[in-house]
This record gives structure tokens, sequence and C-alpha cells, in this order.
């Protein structure tokens, strides 16, 4: 397990004090891939740089697997962090030398033997899906496959820990779904905790199961991806799922108001095995007014597909309309008056 207790990390400049990171506490369970998001200068990066103790907190202590890190001498503090992988949003590949010997530099800093080494990091090539690509270096390849190097490196010494730092903000769509599918299968494989630090929600959504949010160095919002998702409660967490609707949800929502000014709208919610099931569909046939879907979204999860639909009703009257309302939360839709 990896608990961040009561952590604080200021930087001090001739300006002022800059605190980074105020007081975050999380504890992150084995085997989890667990989300960390934020805007820009959020202090999500120095956190997880605090994890490895690449950055030094100020105050408070990281604890993984009941061992503070600060409590370590500088040689066990080295060969603890043999144990925590660590990939990056530029790569950080050396140029001069090929795919497989970018994945056998950890293995070299650790003295294991050249041609155990090298057997290793075969094993990485075939497990990240680079066959064929091991003579090549970074300037030959695309940046879907320089990621793929930079998490077999990470891979290098069996880390019981990953961490993923904007690993997949500067690839195109399909690439980042095809690093996220890569790590996903990894983490079953594995079993390695992976710690995701993004400020793409969409990136949250298809490989965590548990998520914080932080905005200028504090966490303000945590629990399960799903929860966080359909009930978001801070301004931060509800920009960012608005972001994933796809139209701001305050413009959808008054550009519905203006086109069906008569009844009432709808914003359902749903996940899970209900996202599939055809809940509106059953309810209408129990009502006589009419039923329009306004505007719909489903996004695919870690925790399985999550829906948004906006419905219109007319032409019936209060008690129809909590009737058919009823029948939805009846089967697990989360329903919103507008």
């Amino acid at each position: 397990m990896i608990e961040i207790r009561n952590v604080f990390k200021t930087f001090t400049t001739k300006e002022e004090d800059i605190h980074a990171v105020n007081g975050v506490t999380l504890n992150i369970e084995d085997g989890e891939i667990y989300g960390i998001i934020g805007y820009s200068g959020a202090g999500k990066s120095t956190l997880v740089r605090l994890i490895n103790q690449l950055e030094v907190q100020s105050a408070g202590d990281v604890v993984i697997d009941g061992v503070s890190m600060s409590g370590l001498s500088k040689k066990e503090l080295n060969r603890k962090r043999q144990s925590i992988g660590m990939i990056f949003q530029h790569f950080n590949l050396l140029w001069s030398r090929t795919v497989l010997e970018n994945i056998e530099l950890p293995l070299e800093l650790a003295k294991v033997p050249k041609e155990e080494r090298k057997k290793r990091a075969e094993e990485l090539i075939e497990l990240v899906g680079l066959q064929g690509r091991e003579n090549a270096y970074p300037s030959e390849l695309s940046g879907g496959q320089k990621q793929r190097v930079g998490i077999a490196r990470a891979l290098a010494n069996n880390p019981r820990i990953l961490l993923s730092d904007e690993a997949t903000s500067a690839l195109d769509p399909d690439t980042t779904e095809q690093i996220l599918n890569l790590l996903k299968d990894i983490n079953a494989r594995m079993g390695i905790t992976i710690v995701m630090i993004t400020h793409q929600m969409e990136v949250v959504q298809k490989i965590c199961t548990k998520m914080a949010v932080m905005s200028d160095g504090v966490i303000v919002e945590e629990g399960t991806v799903k929860d966080l998702f359909e009930h978001p409660r801070h301004e931060v967490t509800k920009r960012f799922v608005q972001n994933v609707e796809g139209d701001e949800v305050e413009d959808l929502v008054e550009t519905l108001k203006e086109k069906f000014p008569d009844g009432i709208l709808l914003r359902l919610s749903f996940s899970g095995p209900h996202a599939n099931e055809p809940i509106i569909a059953d309810c209408i046939r129990e009502v006589s007014f009419p039923v329009s879907i306004v505007s719909a979204d489903i996004s695919q999860t870690r925790s399985g597909p999550m829906g948004v639909t906006y419905l219109h009703l007319s032409k019936g009257s209060d008690t129809e309309y909590n009737r058919f309302i009823t029948c939805l939360t009846d089967r697990d839709a989360k329903v919103e008056v507008l």
C-alpha cells in the first residue's frame, strides 16, 4: 500500500514560497490503478515525485508497504526505487541508444549481468509489442512506440509500483487508447499498482477504478471514478466531467430549455450493466405522453459503460411525469429535473 500522510511540499524562491502540495493524505491499495487528476499547476506531478522521493516533502510522510521513505538511507532509498518504475510525458529516452539498449539501462545501473539484462529486455519488448524494433533508435519511432519503450524500461526491474506522469498527453487519441489498453493488460497480468497523473478525464475514466482531484496543491475530492463522474461535488470535478460530456453542460441545458419551452427536461445518468439495458424504452411503454431523447452520450470506463441522456417530456400531467421518473429511478437511473 502507498500511504501519503499529510504531505506538504514548498518551493522557496526570492519572490515567494510556492506551496505545490499542501496537506495531502491519500491511501492507494495494492494492485489498483489510481488516477490523480488536475489542471496545470495543481501540484499533481510534484505529488507523484514525492512517492519515489525524486522530490522530498517539506513535512508529512510517504509510507510504502509500511516503510517510511524519509527514514531510508541513500543506499536503502536507491534499492527501494528499483521497485518503483516511472514513465514520462516526453519519454526521456536516450537518443544514442537503440530500443533494446534503452530498456537495458536500469538493469545496467543495477549491475545486472549482460546476458541476463538482454534476456529481460527481449521479454519486455515482446510484452509491449515492439518485436522487430529492437535495434531502432528513438528518432525512428512513432510517439506511441517511444512510449512503449518508456513503459518497458520502467518495468525492467520488476517494480511493484508504476508511476505514470502525463504519459499519454503527447499522444493522439488512437495511440492513447492503445497505451491505456497496454497498461490495463500489464496491471492484470502482473498485479502492479499504477498511479496515473493526468489532466485528461477520459484517461481516468478508461483505466482507473479510483481517483483524486487536485487543485492548488490540495485534494478537493476523491472516490471511485463511477461516483465522482455521476455525482461531482467540487467545481473542478464538475468541469472535468463536463469536458468528457462534450458540450459545456450549462450551455447545453440552456439550449435545450430554449428549444423545448413546454413540458419538462430530464438529465439521466446510469452506469454498469444498466447502461446497456432498454431502460427508457421500458418506461415509455408505461406512459401515454411523448418522450423525446434530445441528447445522449455513453462513455466506456473501467467500471463499465456510463451514460448521460437528456429527455424532453411533454403533453402530460405532473402525476404522469412523476410516474415516469419513478419508473426510471426504480431501474437505478439517476434522474435530475432541469
